[in-house]
């Protein structure tokens, strides 16, 4: 009979058979946020570089994408941990790289995070200025967002899923209504196809054209950190990654070109430039009613609320992941009994997000051009990072023990996955001054921000050694708490962790 896995009670574990994968692509999608993305991510890539291409430019990376999910989903069949990364690097290239993973990680996602309170709350800001004229900070409205989030994250997973899967349906709705209306009022008279045209693609600037591409897709991954709460752990974090990098791809390609569409090539950039996310609400108002439009505003606004607080189910599970282990204070480890959630870590990513956002209301930063931009930025290098470490990961993962997997799913798909998204990565930071809103390129921070990624993983390096050195058994314990599932797999066995 097949035997389960070497187990240590001494680790907590989330509660376990909450999520299925339609529970999975609400979370992730949602963490990509459609109506965000389009009213903020499409029109500020349109201004920045004027290439129509942008359309053609989200099925690439879907490609791309769809490489590194091959390899991913594969080895989330044996790997089932709330660290995600964490967890699959230690499995595949050690535990001192896992270490420096986990701090590259916890800067980018509390960083994509913290940064949406700036666009929801100037967002907000001015919907109430307009329409009932009622004019307080941004801050206010983003601090209202953080209580909300943080209450929400401390609940059920479940409930949280059900939240998201409202907010996500109904944005999805906005963003057909307005791909609806410009296909069926194009500039000239007649649908343009220049923005799936390579020329209009491959021209100078198509960097700035991936950064922003790589930032929008930047949640797609996040399936496995809920993996140890899924009802079947080998089918559905596979299942609910290749949805989300499908239904994204897509999604983003369509609405794209729906606006390139609508405004006419020749016309994008000079129209993105001044109206920004209005491009889409002006749009839907134009084609449908303005009562129509309004509503469409205020599911743009859920949308990013719905991001918010994906991203902060994903933090809050990799505290608790690293917490269990010892790598980061114990009580990041502890499970509420009620909901049976990681509550010290949402805590914790509350109080974070609480620091950072007084920081900038303080220094009166710029919540959009300076804090949402620049930590998106930031986010999006980390995150191409991790996916590449991770692709290296899977290669040998597999490289060191007997799998049913095909040689696709192990070795070729993982390898072009590795090649493709550090081509990106090196694009995304040659080209990081494209997302300092308007910062030019010689502004230091267009290396400082960036470079705080790779900071990051040194830190991480030089803990995981210090943890070798000092800390012996809380060392030797990292990767200890992965949770295996071998009822289909009789021969699984766990490679030898690599020093």
């Amino acid at each position: 009979m097949p035997t389960q896995a070497p187990q240590h009670a001494a680790f907590p574990q989330l509660r376990r058979r909450r999520l299925g994968v339609s529970h999975l692509v609400f979370f992730t999608v949602a963490a990509s946020a459609p109506l965000t993305v389009l009213g903020g991510g499409v029109t500020t890539t349109f201004a920045v570089t004027g290439l129509p291409g942008v359309p053609l430019s989200f099925l690439v990376l879907a490609v791309a994408l769809g490489l590194f999910a091959v390899g991913y989903a594969a080895m989330s069949r044996y790997v089932t941990n709330a660290g995600a990364f964490y967890a699959y690097l230690t499995q595949g290239l050690g535990r001192t790289w896992a270490v420096a993973g986990s701090f590259v990680a916890l800067l980018s996602y509390n960083a994509i995070q913290i940064g949406l309170y700036g666009l929801f709350g100037v967002s907000l800001g001015n919907f109430y200025s307009s329409k009932l004229g009622v004019d307080l900070p941004w801050w206010v409205w983003g601090l209202g967002a953080l209580v909300v989030v943080g209450a929400l994250g401390m609940a059920r997973v479940d409930l949280n899923a059900r939240v998201l899967a409202v907010f996500l349906t109904l944005e999805c709705i906005a963003v057909v209504i307005y791909d609806i209306g410009a296909f069926t009022h194009p500039a000239g008279g007649a649908v343009s196809t220049a923005g799936l045209q390579p020329s209009q693609l491959f021209e100078p600037g198509i960097g700035a054209v991936f950064a922003f591409g790589v930032a929008a897709f930047t949640g797609f991954e996040s399936g496995a950190l809920y993996s140890e709460e899924c009802v079947n752990p080998r089918r559905t974090v596979a299942r609910a990654t290749y949805t989300a990098v499908a239904f994204t791809g897509l999604f983003y390609a369509l609405s794209s070109w729906a606006m390139t569409v609508t405004v006419g090539p020749e016309n994008l950039q000079k129209a993105a430039a001044q109206a920004g996310p209005g491009l889409v609400f002006n749009a839907i108002a134009e084609h449908s009613t303005p009562l129509v439009a309004d509503l469409a505003y205020e599911l743009f606004l859920t949308s990013v609320f719905a991001a918010l607080l994906s991203f902060h189910n994903g933090v809050a599970r990799y505290f608790f992941a690293l917490g269990r282990e010892r790598v980061l204070p114990t009580v990041l480890g502890k499970v509420d009994a009620r909901s049976g959630g990681p509550v010290a870590g949402s805590l914790l990513q509350s109080a974070i997000a609480l620091i950072v956002l007084a920081v900038f209301a303080v220094s009166g930063a710029d919540p959009l051009l300076q804090m949402f931009t620049w930590l998106s930025g930031l986010s999006a290098v980390g995150v191409i990072l991790l996916m590449t470490a991770t692709s290296a990961a899977v290669l040998g993962f597999f490289a060191r023990r007997q799998a049913d997997e095909s040689l696709w799913h192990r070795m070729i798909a993982p390898g072009l996955a590795y090649l493709m998204l550090a081509a990106l990565g090196t694009l995304l930071v040659i080209n990081f001054d494209a997302l300092l809103g308007g910062a030019e390129t010689s502004s230091p921070l267009a290396w400082i921000l960036p470079g705080l990624v790779f900071v990051s993983a040194v830190l991480g390096l030089i803990w995981g050694r210090v943890l070798q050195t000092t800390r012996p058994d809380v060392y030797d314990g990292i990767g200890r708490s992965v949770v295996t599932r071998v009822a289909e797999d009789e021969n699984f066995v766990l490679p030898k962790l690599r020093k």
